[in-house]
């Protein structure tokens, strides 16, 4: 393990996770080291890669931290970056994705002009095989208070991130129980609490199409949503009225899943996620009187 010396904190922790992309490592790095006035440390941790990573990674000299550890999954080495963390913003990036130029500097100007957002990203542009996509209205990034928009789907790209390190001690680190997720998991967990803000400016390039990304590799995704949807709705730490929002997308996830299960033969699975609903709001009536009795 080497850790970078500086004579200070960092500004800002650059936490990159990363597992058997050495082809991708080396431009991701690069895109850091070149962001201008920003004060940071940038750390990748390796999530038990058998490829060149520790050589792309050694090749930058004392700029980068490099950790290793057994393979765990991109929660566990998220977590373990952040743990390792001494600024007061973290900044992450996956490691097949690459930052613009400036995209800290706007970052930094833009949490420093709102005292009141403790988190912000920025829109990005889509690389797909090779050739450049545009995203659906759907994927439209929300800011503000946007609990709401973020329990239908994942609106916030980890790549585009920085939040302070504040935040995490109060909502908890990113779920190593899910192996997909995890993201929109952790987002709802500050987007139920927090305002989200958003730099219109692509600052950030999202590199999709390769066959180990998560979201291609890992089936039956709405498992993971559903299960981040009933651990937050069984949290307590809702309000009645994201509650009641919360249950809504959730009867609705649950009901498309389980139907999807059943038409495929998986039964049990469909028995899983259709009782989820029922199961919360079975908690919520025997709550309920409990407090009368």
């Amino acid at each position: 393990m080497r850790i970078a010396e500086t004579s200070m904190a960092a500004v800002v922790s650059v936490i990159i996770p990363t597992y058997n992309r050495a082809s991708f490592l080396k431009e991701a790095l690069d895109s850091v080291l070149l962001q201008q006035n920003a004060e940071m440390e940038v750390i990748v941790v390796d999530d038990g890669s058998t490829d060149d990573t520790a050589a792309i990674v050694e090749s930058f000299g004392r700029a980068v931290t490099y950790l290793y550890q057994s393979n765990a999954g991109v929660s566990a080495a998220r977590n373990t970056g952040i743990k390792a963390a001494r600024g007061r913003w973290l900044a992450l990036l996956d490691s097949d994705d690459l930052w613009l130029p400036g995209k800290l500097q706007f970052q930094l100007e833009l949490l420093n002009r709102h005292k009141d957002i403790k988190i912000c990203q920025t829109e990005e542009l889509w690389i797909r095989n090779g050739r450049r996509q545009n995203p659906k209205k759907y994927h439209k990034k929300p800011s503000g208070h946007c609990f709401s928009a973020l329990l239908e789907r994942c609106l916030v790209s980890p790549s585009a991130v920085m939040m302070h390190r504040e935040l995490l001690d109060e909502v908890g680190l990113f779920d190593e129980a899910l192996p997909a997720c995890e993201d929109y998991d952790m987002w709802l967990r500050i987007g139920s609490r927090y305002p989200i803000g958003l730099l219109e400016r692509p600052l950030i390039v999202k590199r999709g199409g390769h066959p180990d990304q998560l979201s291609t590799s890992i089936a039956a995704l709405d498992r993971y949503r559903i299960k981040s949807l009933s651990k937050l709705i069984g949290s307590g730490s809702l309000d009645s009225g994201q509650r009641k929002q919360a249950l809504a997308v959730l009867a609705r996830k649950c009901r498309i899943y389980g139907e999807g299960c059943l038409k495929r033969g998986r039964i049990m699975e469909a028995d899983w996620a259709l009782a989820q609903p029922q199961l919360l709001m079975s908690k919520d009536l025997s709550g309920s009187l409990q407090q009368r009795a």
